[in-house]
């Protein structure tokens, strides 16, 4: 089920369908570019933090990010927004796992939620040797 984006750039994906929140951060004015806006790098940064997270759980153990794939900036976020990510893993192969994230704001003191950005990111499992390894099932 999804709920409509109250400010554009599609629909929502419900609480049960967006996963668990893993990261809730509020971007400083270092984090601005030119335009008055957060740089795109400091979302996806932290989209992959939040999406490192999640994989290693699900991949009990260590986990690099090999692909971004499918991001869309809907809207832009802006200094003083409560930024929450959000992320489920969606796929998982041999030694891969795909995760979709979402990044959600808050305008301030403005409690109404707003879609800023999504994507997928792709991670594999590694061992000690930094090699690729079985994620386990389950």
């Amino acid at each position: 089920m999804t709920v409509p984006d109250t400010v554009g750039g599609g629909a929502m994906l419900s609480p049960a369908e967006r996963g668990e929140p893993v990261i809730r951060s509020a971007p400083m004015p270092a984090d601005m570019n030119g335009n008055g806006d957060i740089f795109g790098g400091w979302v996806l940064s932290q989209m992959d933090i939040a999406g490192g997270i999640i994989a290693a759980r699900r991949a009990q153990g260590r986990v690099v990010t090999v692909a971004v794939d499918a991001m869309t900036f809907h809207q832009p976020i802006k200094v003083g927004d409560i930024v929450s990510i959000y992320g489920r893993v969606i796929r998982v192969g041999r030694s891969s796992m795909a995760v979709k994230m979402e990044t959600i704001v808050a305008r301030r003191l403005d409690p109404t939620e707003i879609k800023v950005t999504e994507g997928v990111y792709t991670y594999v499992a590694i061992d000690e040797h930094g090699r690729p390894r079985p994620v386990p099932q389950g």
